[in-house]
């Protein structure tokens, strides 16, 4: 040990004083990314949609039709109960505004429920499932043109399927790389694959499909409704009003019912009877698309005839407006969740898979483990004694083994092979900065020297000169 003042080597040995409380520790990675809001996926929807409420509301990107419907809905039922209520609840019935509310509360909510909610989008296939069916597809056109090359692949792709005794094909799209349910058919103006597709519609803003038709029906059919209602007692009003003042005075003083009359005469007529076509469809349990195209015919015994009539005009009216109605199936509102599992910077040149902070601060504060070297016998080797690379703390100092069952004394792994060691009983145990010995003559300059210091000074060296008379004595019987 060298009096104060050392020299540089001293200064090299110092222990480095680190924090294990810190924020950053030596294996961990110095450029930390920051962490990004997850994303819901509505947020990165493929399909021609918007969205609002924090992908609660969805609805086609072409909304000006559904914002004219709106206001005359509003317009015309707010210039009713304004001007014409109050005069035919005194002269006729109080009941009238009554009902007028009622069906307007009824049209308002089955409108914005139809207008805000899923149609029935299908999900697109992911990378991975889209690569194995176009395998697929290629694997199967391939056998059938009888050659491996795969390069001629004849539209369209069509998969065949049997419903109620009736064949029904179901077609590939190649936008959301999926083969479509039957009913179901890819919209162009929302670029997406809707499941039981009916039609799009741009009065309400939104597709028509399995999981808002209901809603769409009840729709037109309590507008029907509502515009009958209105224009019925619109008239019933300028009536009243002619008999007392004339005609003319009559359209003179209440200028808004004749607004409202032109407005649902000229309405009512469209409204009316689409409410009675869908009436037909409900009824026979076709879509729209189906009868357009003309895919299946009303009669039974033909060879096209439709698998998905129930036969009875009452049952497929309940299936359709009281049937159970299914979830979403593109889960708008959850998060993404990341493909693979995030990886930690490099630190020392080792990847750090999933590294916790107590892992790094168990690490730095096991300096030896990574700047100081261990001090073993190996590195401090002491004239006279034979090397060994585990520690010496175990070995028996009883009676020495004879010479003939002793192999060479100067071998290490015979020495490390009759030692059974502490490591191999123990788990490895990490010395903290106040625990790890100094070298004799290695202390810096100025450290004070504690009894804990000491007393493991001194134990080592009572180790080492029992182990070195315990070989010196095998020495000497070796030498007899």
């Amino acid at each position: 040990m060298t009096p104060g003042g050392g020299s540089g080597p001293m200064k090299d040995c110092e222990y480095s004083q680190i924090s294990t409380h810190s924020s950053s520790s030596p294996m961990e990675s110095p450029h930390k990314k920051k962490k990004s809001a997850p994303k819901r996926k509505w947020e990165v929807f493929p399909g021609r949609n918007k969205f609002f409420c924090n992908g609660r509301i969805m609805m086609a990107r072409q909304t000006g039709v559904f914002y004219l419907t709106l206001v005359l809905i509003l317009v015309t039922s707010g210039l009713f109960f304004a001007f014409d209520c109050p005069y035919l609840s005194e002269k006729i019935t109080p009941a009238i505004p009554a009902v007028g509310g009622i069906l307007f509360f009824f049209v308002m909510g089955t409108l914005l429920r139809t207008s805000f909610s899923d149609p029935g989008v299908l999900p697109r296939a992911t990378p991975d499932e889209a690569a194995d069916l176009e395998r697929q597809i290629g694997n199967t056109e391939d056998i059938a043109n009888g050659s491996s090359s795969g390069g001629y692949r004849p539209p369209p792709r069509t998969k065949e399927v049997i419903i109620n005794g009736q064949t029904v094909k179901l077609k590939y799209c190649f936008t959301c790389k999926i083969f479509r349910p039957p009913r179901a058919s890819h919209c162009s103006l929302c670029d997406n694959c809707v499941e039981r597709f009916d039609h799009h519609c741009p009065w309400v803003g939104n597709c028509v499909g399995k999981r808002n038709y209901r809603f769409f029906y009840m729709f037109i059919l309590s507008l029907s409704f509502l515009t009958v209602f209105i224009f019925a007692f619109v008239i019933t009003h300028v009536i009243l009003r002619s008999q007392q003042t004339g005609f003319l005075n009559a359209l003179k003083d209440s200028p808004a019912s004749v607004l409202e009359a032109v407005v649902c005469f000229f309405s009512v007529w469209s409204i009316v009877g689409l409410s009675g076509f869908h009436t037909y469809l409900i009824s026979s349990n076709q879509t729209t698309n189906e009868d357009i195209k003309g895919s299946w015919s009303n009669k039974r015994g033909k060879e096209n005839y439709n698998p998905y009539s129930y036969g009875n005009i009452f049952t497929n009216c309940c299936a359709a407006l009281c049937g159970p109605l299914s979830p979403s199936l593109i889960d708008r509102r959850g998060f993404i969740q990341p493909d693979t599992p995030q990886l930690a910077g490099p630190s020392n040149g080792i990847t750090m898979y999933g590294a916790t902070q107590s892992q790094s601060n168990m690490a730095a504060a096991t300096p030896l483990l990574q700047s100081e070297p261990s001090i073993t016998s190996e590195e401090l080797p002491l004239p006279g004694k034979t090397t060994i690379s585990g520690p010496c703390a175990t070995l028996t100092l009883g009676q020495p083994t004879p010479p003939s069952s002793m192999p060479n004394l100067t071998s290490d792994t015979g020495l490390t092979d009759m030692i059974p060691l502490k490591e191999e009983h123990e788990g490895h145990q990490f010395l903290t900065p106040e625990e790890a010995p100094s070298p004799p003559g290695m202390l810096p300059s100025g450290s004070p020297i504690t009894h804990s210091h000491t007393m493991h000074i001194l134990s080592l060296a009572s180790q080492d000169s029992l182990h070195e008379d315990s070989v010196r004595g095998l020495v000497k019987l070796s030498s007899v």
